[in-house]
């Protein structure tokens, strides 16, 4: 559809669409590709405006986000990361804090991490979105970790050392308590919705319909 057909009413839209019905695929296609071509003053406004933008993103590495700051503090693969974020997700689910704090804080080797975080198909269900906020991009995780992810984060562990891990687990959690929960409250919520650096987004609230309960709760 040309612009000038954009603009007709959408009767007769709907009409060039129902007299075109029969028409060959390829034809139409050809077609539709060529009107979605840029001209040559377009394509150079589109390029000098991508430009702008990654000069604007670069100049305010300061500003980085917790994620990115996470992922360069720790000097994490995407995998790692994507690793990372999943242990630091099963742990929030825990509903007895004190044994999250237990399993961060034990020797990586000793603490029974399975028992309490579950098989590896729950413990990677949020990996792929895990990726996407990391890194912008789908990870694929290797079959070596997801079939044994403690080892993974041993050999984490091992060329970082234990405390360097148990601080990333931590800030792991502490990225998901404050970037992807808005508040405890529609009220909190506001009040950091209101903040300078949200301004540019506009939000819609849901509230978490689960709670995590001990035995005398």
């Amino acid at each position: 559809m040309t612009i000038l057909e954009s603009e007709r009413p959408a009767s007769a839209r709907f009409a060039a669409i129902s007299a075109a019905w029969s028409e060959p695929e390829d034809r139409v296609l050809a077609a539709r590709l060529a009107e979605a071509t840029p001209t040559p003053e377009a394509a150079a406004a589109i390029e000098q405006q991508a430009i702008a933008l990654v000069e604007h993103v670069r100049a305010r590495t300061q500003e980085q986000s917790a994620v990115e700051s996470f992922m360069r503090q720790y000097d994490l693969s995407s995998e790692e990361g994507v690793l990372l974020m999943c242990v630091a997700e099963a742990l929030l689910r825990i509903p007895d804090s004190a044994t999250a704090d237990r399993l961060i804080q034990d020797k990586l080797g000793d603490a029974n991490w399975e028992k309490h975080l579950g098989k590896s198909d729950s413990l990677f269900v949020n990996a792929s979105t895990w990726g996407l906020l990391l890194t912008g991009r789908l990870v694929q995780l290797g079959a070596t970790t997801e079939r044994d992810w403690l080892g993974a984060i041993k050999r984490m562990a091992g060329r970082s050392g234990e405390p360097v891990v148990r601080l990333a687990v931590r800030q792991a959690m502490r990225i998901m308590g404050h970037q992807f929960v808005m508040g405890r409250n529609i009220e909190e919520a506001q009040d950091r919705a209101a903040e300078k650096t949200q301004r540019a987004y506009r939000y819609s609230y849901d509230m978490l319909g689960e709670a995590a309960l001990t035995a005398p709760d």
